[in-house]
């Protein structure tokens, strides 16, 4: 496409447009109009225009909206200033006013009496046929691909749609949304290593969020049985197909409740999901059919790895033969991992990505679960789950530990770990600490991968494919 030249004065773009008319409105309203008709209804549309073709004395365009498209069907006998509409380039804003008509073909049109230009498009979208191929193009120039690729605006539509269902379903459970600080003086919430920034009014470092969960929780002591954020969190960590530094989490919280209640909310929420975006619980994932109906199973992670694995592991046996178990199928494990550690890198190493499921993973290690109750029947081990779908991680939950000497214990475990070296680890938390001096009823918690759910519903194999504007390296311009 040739490079257009500026605007001038005598384009006369106006500040505002009125369109009365979308494209799917229209589709639907006129969709059985025979071929060569007129409706006598004058229409305005506006967007983009993405196709065109011209014909002697007529031209065909293809009008965009947020909502679908339009032929627009301009002629020389008809048309305000037609020389200049054939002229116009491919993804360039109008409006145009005209009749709606059908022309011999039947394709739905609006016969366009006057047209004006809102905006120019000075780079192209990519082939006409194909969009935008090159992916990280697509994902550097998302307002270019939204256009040229209809599959990524079916996705981000998909995504709003989920998470204002999700809204509705949780109000409907009598949950309260709240929003809690994005800036924390302690890291906390999850293990993971935090991006760090400084207040400079305050002079103090403060982390950006790794989880929301201390301060939900925080919530529950001061008196909301059921609260849940939709929260942006941030993890300075790579990137892969499932690993965005900044992505979406919806937590939730309720008192009163165990691992169990969370197993159900976490079958019926996913599963009431898909039935309303997509209207089954029966999908395929990467061409492989998966039911999301409701119960899925439960099992232990120790049963779970004896399955998969052929290994029969459990914490009570010597550290050194859950060692030797490890190094038997490839993990090399460290000085200062403990049983549970250790156990919990042999079932990622040979059991998770097995798991199609869903399934509900349960009984982790305690060494790895420093904000999870200890296990009522189970020496070492805490109610925790994660439900893995497809093969991975989908949400994480526990009956939550509320015992304030109990957890100071678990975040000096994690401060020792952090000063050894594990960057990841946690700190102590002190603030929060004296909030469970003031009581915290047992409670279950969950947290959900929002990103994860929507590649799971969209059948998206990346998760830069469902965020807008995902992190890349930067561009040298």
């Amino acid at each position: 496409m040739s490079d257009p030249q500026p605007l001038s004065q005598t384009d006369s773009v106006p500040y505002r447009v009125e369109p009365d008319a979308r494209a799917a409105e229209l589709a639907e309203r006129f969709h059985d109009l025979p071929e060569q008709s007129e409706t006598g209804v004058t229409v305005t549309v506006a967007g983009r225009l993405m196709l065109r073709r011209e014909m002697g004395r007529v031209a065909f365009a293809s009008l965009h909206d947020s909502s679908g498209s339009i032929q627009l069907f301009a002629g020389r006998a008809w048309t305000d200033g037609f020389a200049e509409f054939t002229r116009l380039s491919l993804g360039d804003w109008i409006t145009a006013t005209g009749e709606v008509v059908t022309t011999k073909t039947g394709e739905l049109s609006v016969r366009v009496a006057s047209w004006q230009l809102l905006a120019r498009a000075r780079r192209g979208f990519g082939d006409k046929w194909h969009g935008i191929s090159d992916v990280d193009t697509r994902y550097r120039q998302r307002y270019a691909d939204l256009w040229a690729n209809d599959g990524s605006r079916r996705v981000l539509l998909l995504r709003s749609k989920l998470v204002s269902w999700i809204r509705r379903w949780l109000e409907d459970q009598d949950f309260v949304e709240v929003e809690t600080p994005i800036f924390h003086p302690t890291p906390g919430g999850a293990t993971a290593r935090p991006f760090t920034t400084h207040h400079n009014a305050l002079d103090v470092d403060l982390y950006l969020r790794i989880a929301p969960e201390l301060y939900l929780k925080r919530l529950v002591v001061g008196g909301f049985e059921r609260v849940f954020e939709v929260a942006r969190v941030f993890r300075n960590e790579g990137l892969s197909p499932r690993h965005n530094p900044e992505f979406t989490m919806l937590e939730l919280y309720q008192a009163y409740a165990d691992y169990t209640d969370m197993m159900s909310i976490t079958e019926n929420l996913v599963a009431g999901a898909a039935m309303q975006i997509l209207g089954t619980t029966e999908i395929s994932y990467g061409g492989r059919p998966l039911s999301l109906s409701v119960p899925w199973r439960r099992a232990t992670l120790t049963d779970l790895i004896a399955e998969h694995a052929g290994l029969t592991l459990d914490l009570d046996m010597a550290d050194e033969e859950m060692r030797s178990a490890a190094r038997s199928v490839g993990v090399t494990p460290e000085p200062g991992w403990g049983p549970g550690k250790v156990l919990l890198e042999i079932y990622e190493k040979t059991t998770e990505a097995r798991l199609w499921g869903p399934v509900f993973v349960t009984d982790y290690p305690k060494e790895v679960s420093p904000l999870a109750r200890d296990h009522r029947s189970r020496a070492g081990y805490v109610e925790r789950f994660e439900g893995i779908v497809a093969g991975r991680e989908l949400c994480n939950a526990f009956s939550e530990l509320n015992d304030p000497g109990e957890q100071r214990l678990r975040f000096e475990a994690q401060a020792a770990a952090k000063a050894a070296g594990d960057d990841e680890a946690m700190s102590i938390d002190e603030d929060y600490l004296r909030a469970l001096d003031f009581g915290l009823p047992p409670t279950g918690g969950l947290g959900i991968g929002v990103d994860r759910l929507v590649m799971l519903l969209a059948d998206a194999d990346a998760i830069r494919d469902v965020i807008a504007f995902p992190t890349l390296r930067p561009e040298t311009f």
